[in-house]
């Protein structure tokens, strides 16, 4: 049985993720205001499952695993890209788009991004929104954080930055640009994902001061 971990300068939190890009994102968000390991860093390497029909229940599911296996205050999320002209998809299948459809493997982002270009060949409505869900498990108790920028898919790759579907996504507050052609520091400023953290962030802190945890 694992042991419950502490730190004696930031508190330390664990995010339910694999993923060194999106981990290394939330840690550039946070500034060091909080110090955040990753799965493999606490020892885990199981494949966590992900059921759930909603982005919600997919948090809950990753973070609630790690709370009761590790016994660390822990927080996952779950991204979906809804894309207006597909009723809302990929959303909860994001990462599995292309697999699903025929194009690759699980998580692959290149098969991601060329079937939903495909998809939308000759369609003028390319409004798309990503979200992003925050689930955290603290003391035991549930809290949920909400991301959502709205944008544009465009019609081919542009930019070397980012990850995931950055290359075709461009937010309405960009002016055009896409995700991938911008800097990180200013791509946190208004993602999806970086509006979610900050949410959290002042959570954790306001939980801090009024209770000197964390």
């Amino acid at each position: 049985m694992n042991e419950p971990m502490t730190t004696t300068n930031n508190a330390l939190l664990v995010m339910a993720t694999n993923n060194a890009h999106k981990l290394s994102e939330v840690r550039q968000i946070l500034e060091n205001r909080f110090l955040v390991k990753g799965l493999t860093e606490i020892g885990c390497h199981e494949d966590i499952p992900e059921t759930a029909d909603t982005l919600e229940g997919n948090a809950l599911q990753k973070a609630h695993y790690v709370h009761e296996h590790y016994h660390v205050d822990c927080f996952a999320d779950d991204t979906g890209l809804e894309v207006e002209a597909l009723n809302g998809a990929p959303g909860v299948f994001t990462a599995r788009f292309g697999e699903m459809n025929g194009y690759g493997e699980s998580h692959d982002a290149n098969a991601n991004i060329q079937c939903l270009l495909d998809k939308l060949t000759g369609q003028s409505n390319r409004r798309a929104r990503f979200r992003t869900i925050i689930a955290l498990i603290l003391d035991g108790e549930e809290h949920l954080f909400e991301g959502v920028v709205e944008g544009i898919i465009l019609e081919a790759k542009v930019g070397v930055g980012g990850f995931g579907y950055d290359p075709i996504f461009a937010p309405l507050e960009a002016d055009g640009k896409a995700f991938a052609e911008m800097k990180a520091a200013d791509k946190n400023k208004i993602s999806h994902r970086g509006r979610a953290i900050e949410k959290l962030c002042c959570f954790l802190q306001s939980n801090r001061n009024n209770n000197n945890k964390l």
